[in-house]
Parts: structure tokens; C-alpha cells; sequence
């Protein structure tokens, strides 16, 4: 090694020092060796941090049981690889289970490194992959969950995050071309009118957008008009950690769908070239933008593009409330229905999935969609089978009509499995929306979303209330507790939310959150509404 390149290296923080040593992604050819010698006799780099890059996660409050994270772009999964996936949970027992995430993706609990290679050949059958989804690699892509189905879409973003995810993964078999990032990386595209992905929190994301015609440089689409273009105006740069939270900002500059793909790609290599990499917490894309300048950053992608992009379309086609797609709807396709059921906290045993495979191969067509509330639609079922459908003993767990509390509840994992949350969230949770149910009337769902800590995996700052992880004091001791925030808006007019009260004990929080109801969302305790009515 060279005087300059010994000085580099001395100058890089211990990831990118690793990163530089050994690719990520070389641990792919060692999955054997790793399975015989077992986790304890592993490389500590290897097992704390270049697993990740094959979705293998170390957990260090549940040591020897892994953390697998898939990839499942646009939310979308079959039956049969639901089975696979049900099969690997079922072998871990009572250590085994799945959560579903906030990025319309599944993950397992309970893995045994000892099983890795058995796994990865299940997945390899039934085309699944948990390649890149972790460390410094773009992050599960997410897609409108009823993308196809929905009579009002603009467009159907199936296969462009199909098309996106083939180029970041190599069709899943791995990509050293975007395996070293400067941080994780978050794309969303949708052409629904709702936003049903929140694309204000990705660093790279795709809104629906009709432009003038007349314009050069337009690709034809089956959306030509004689009017009008469809495309999608680009939003950058939204994130949120421990440091810092942005919504994501206008690039001004429109795309037809034609051109999504290589766009994708030219802000990942502006990214991965020119990212900052000294410090972890400063190095998100937003604040390359704020170091160079939008036009600057525009100007660079527009490089790797090899054209300009076409300023954005004066408005975007996002004028719809969010919608959860709980409940039964019919679908753009004659005689047939979706059918949202509520999964709490997105928790799902392996019995829980081998029943939802089943439902989705009897009733539909083996396809089964998850959403980033955390829930599972099973799409095309037809109106002579629903009312059988409905039946279904499944239905009691995961409503289609649950109360308006539940309904919108959300959780990160909590510090039941992950080492960096403050509190316990899912059991919690659940036990406290609960007795506020039992407790208040409401006359509409309030979002209400908790994260175990500030890296906000729950996303409490997109919630009507996000309750965050902290410690907190009480008669002098150190307890669990969690800040507020208050004001997220999703669906048109997008914006995050703010900190409103800080350091609540979690033992004190339920009449908090009683309070904040009553006052914020015309909640009526029980007592009360029986006289009113």
C-alpha cells in the first residue's frame, strides 16, 4: 500500500475503512463457511456489518437468532414464496417470526446462521432475494400497493420498481455498482393520486405530473395525449435520522416513464461519487444537495444522464387524502375485488402466513400485496367468492373493519429485538391503543405511530401523533419514556410533523395520549358519548 493511499485510508470512518478493505457483497461466497463455523467463530466485521449486504442482520439483543430482511419491490409477494418464507419462520418456534416493515417489505426473526445456506436456496426457487438490503444499498423500492388495480391510477408502477430493482441488484443476484453507497438510499414512485407512499421521505422519488405538450425531447408513452404528457415530477433528499428529519424537495424537473430507470441510476452514481463520507450522520443525499446547491446537483445528474431534464410540470396529480385500502374494493377489473386486512403492528406468525398464502391461492390468484401501514391485501377475488371469503376464521385476527385506533397504528420493532431502540414499541403499543379504545369514541382513525429511537424506522414525524423512544426521568431514576410529535400530514399537501412535548414516561403516557385526543381529534370519553346519545 501506497504513502497516499495508507493517509486515505487513515482519514475514512471505521464503515467506509471496511467498505475499502472488503466488499460488502464478497460475503456472498463465504455463506457456507459461515453456516459450518457458526456466528461466534465468525469475523466480527463479517457477522456485525457485511452480512447486511445479503440481508442477514446480527442482533446483539437476541445473539445467535438473525434478523432477515427481504426484497419485495412494490410490496408485492406470492403464495407460494409466502410458504417459503412461512417454512423458514416455522423452524425457529416460538424464536420465529415477521414483521411487516414500513417500506411494504417482510422481515424474519430467529434466523440461525447454521441454516443459511438451506434458506438462500428456498428463496433462490421461488425467485425471492434479501440481496442489498441493508448498510449502504438502496432500501426496498415502493410502489402504489394496488398499482394494477386501481380503476383511478394514473399509472401502474409494477414494473418500473421491478425494472429499478433488476439494475440496483443485478436481477437479485448482486450489484457492486451500487453496493457502496455513502448511506442507505430510499426511492418511491407512484402513480396513484393519494400517495400512497410517502414519497416525501425518500431521497429519490417519483410523484404523477402531466405536462404541456409541444415540448421537445419527449419519449412517447401510452399516456400521450394530444395535450398533455403523463410523467412524474422528481422530489430528492428526504430522510430522517437521529441528527436530522427533511421532507424531500422539488428537483424541478419531470421524467417521462420511459426515463425513470436511468434516472434512478444517474442520481445513484452522483450520489455514490460525490456523497459525503467523512461523517455518518452527514451522509444522506440532502446534504450533498446542501453542500453543492439544487441546481448544481441537477446539473450533475443531468451529466450522467447524457440530456437535460425538462423543468418540472406546474403541478403534480396528488390530490387525493391518503387512503389505507383496509376493507373490501372493487377493482378496475370487472366482477373482481381487493380486499385489505388489518395485520396489528405488522406481526405475523408462521401459521399467520401459510393462512394468508392459502387465502390468496383459494379466493385470488396466489398474489398478496403489502402496504407501508404495515397490512396485506389480497387482490382478485371475485364478487361469487367474497362473501365466502369474509367467512374466513382468519378474518377475526386481521379485520377489515378494525377500530379507529388500531386501524392506524403503526410500530418499529422495538427493543423486543433491536439494539438500538430505547423502549419496548409493539406490545405496548397494542396494549395501550387498547385501553384508549375501551376508554374513547372516535368518529375517524388517527395515525398513530411509535419508533423505538430516533433513526425513526417508525416514522412518528409523518403521524397525526408519533410517539419517539428516549429515556426519560421520573422520581430520579431512568425509565422509559418517549417524545411527542405532533402534525404529520400524508396524502396531498404532504408535511412532517414537530416535536411537541419531550421525555413522557411510557408508564405515564396513556392519559397523555387520552388528553391529545380529546383536545386534537374530538375524541369523547365512552361515559360521555352514552349521555350525548
Amino acid at each position: 500500500m501506497t504513502e497516499a493511499v495508507t493517509t486515505v485510508t487513515a482519514s475514512l470512518n471505521k464503515f467506509e475503512k471496511f467498505k475499502a478493505e472488503k466488499d460488502g457483497l464478497a460475503v456472498k461466497a463465504e455463506i457456507e463457511k459461515f453456516a459450518s463455523i457458526g456466528w461466534e467463530a465468525m469475523d466480527e466485521t463479517d457477522r456485525d456489518h457485511r452480512l447486511k449486504w445479503v440481508g442477514v442482520f446480527f442482533r446483539p439483543v437476541t445473539p445467535g437468532k438473525f434478523m432477515m430482511r427481504m426484497r419485495m419491490p412494490n410490496g408485492i409477494v406470492t403464495a407460494a414464496q409466502m410458504r417459503v418464507l412461512a417454512e423458514v419462520v416455522q423452524r425457529y418456534g416460538d424464536d420465529g417470526s415477521a414483521d411487516i416493515t414500513t417500506r411494504q417489505n417482510i422481515q424474519l426473526r430467529g434466523i440461525r446462521i447454521e441454516d443459511l445456506p438451506e434458506i438462500f436456496h428456498k428463496f433462490h426457487t421461488v425467485g425471492l432475494t434479501s440481496v442489498q438490503s441493508g448498510m449502504d444499498n438502496v432500501r426496498n423500492i415502493t410502489g402504489d400497493p394496488v398499482a394494477g388495480l386501481d380503476a383511478n391510477e394514473l399509472f401502474d408502477t409494477r414494473e418500473l420498481v421491478q425494472q429499478i430493482q433488476d439494475m440496483l441488484t443485478n436481477k437479485g443476484q448482486g450489484n457492486p455498482e451500487f453496493s457502496n453507497l455513502p448511506r442507505k438510499f430510499n426511492i418511491a414512485i407512484t402513480g396513484g393520486r393519494d400517495n400512497s407512499v410517502h414519497a416525501e421521505i425518500n431521497d429519490l422519488a417519483f410523484v404523477p405530473a402531466f405536462h404541456e405538450d409541444g415540448e421537445k425531447d419527449f419519449t412517447p408513452t401510452p399516456y400521450h395525449s394530444s395535450s398533455k404528457v403523463f410523467g412524474f415530477n422528481i422530489l430528492v433528499g428526504g430522510f430522517f435520522s437521529a441528527k436530522r428529519c427533511e421532507a424531500a424537495i422539488p428537483l424541478d424537473a419531470w421524467v417521462s416513464p420511459a426515463d425513470v430507470v436511468a434516472v434512478c441510476r444517474a442520481v445513484l452514481e452522483v450520489f455514490r461519487d460525490h456523497g459525503l463520507r467523512a461523517n455518518r450522520q452527514k451522509s444522506r443525499l440532502m446534504w450533498l444537495i446542501d453542500q453543492w446547491g439544487l441546481e448544481k446537483f441537477r446539473s450533475e445528474v443531468e451529466q450522467r444522464l447524457g440530456k437535460p431534464l425538462l423543468p418540472a410540470a406546474p403541478k403534480d396529480e396528488i390530490d387525493w387524502e391518503k387512503r389505507d385500502h383496509i376493507g373490501v374494493y372493487k377493482q378496475k377489473q370487472p366482477e373482481l375485488n381487493y380486499v385489505g386486512l388489518h395485520i396489528p403492528v405488522g406481526r405475523l406468525t408462521a401459521e399467520d402466513m401459510f393462512d394468508i398464502a392459502r387465502l390468496a391461492d383459494v379466493y385470488g390468484n396466489g398474489e398478496i400485496r403489502l402496504t407501508v401501514e404495515q397490512n396485506v391485501i389480497i387482490p382478485n377475488i371475485p364478487d361469487s367468492r367474497l362473501v365466502l371469503f369474509l367467512a374466513e376464521p382468519l378474518l377475526e385476527k386481521f379485520s377489515i373493519d378494525p377500530q379507529p385506533l388500531t386501524r392506524s397504528l403503526v410500530s418499529c420493532t422495538g427493543a423486543q429485538f433491536c439494539n438500538f431502540a430505547l423502549i419496548e414499541t409493539k406490545n405496548r403499543a397494542l396494549k395501550i391503543i387498547k385501553a384508549l379504545e375501551e376508554d374513547l369514541e372516535l368518529t375517524r382513525p388517527v395515525r398513530i405511530h411509535w419508533t423505538g429511537c430516533p433513526n425513526s424506522c417508525g416514522q412518528p414525524q409523518v403521524a397525526d401523533i408519533g410517539l419517539m423512544g428516549t429515556k426519560a426521568r421520573k422520581n430520579g431514576k431512568a425509565v422509559e419514556g418517549v417524545d411527542i410529535y405532533m402534525g404529520g400530514k400524508v396524502g396531498k399537501e404532504a408535511h412532517l410533523g414537530t416535536c411537541v412535548q419531550k421525555g413522557i414516561p411510557c408508564e405515564d403516557l396513556q392519559p397523555v395520549l387520552r388528553d391529545l385526543l380529546i383536545q386534537h381529534f374530538g375524541a369523547k370519553p365512552r361515559q360521555e358519548a352514552l349521555v350525548t346519545h
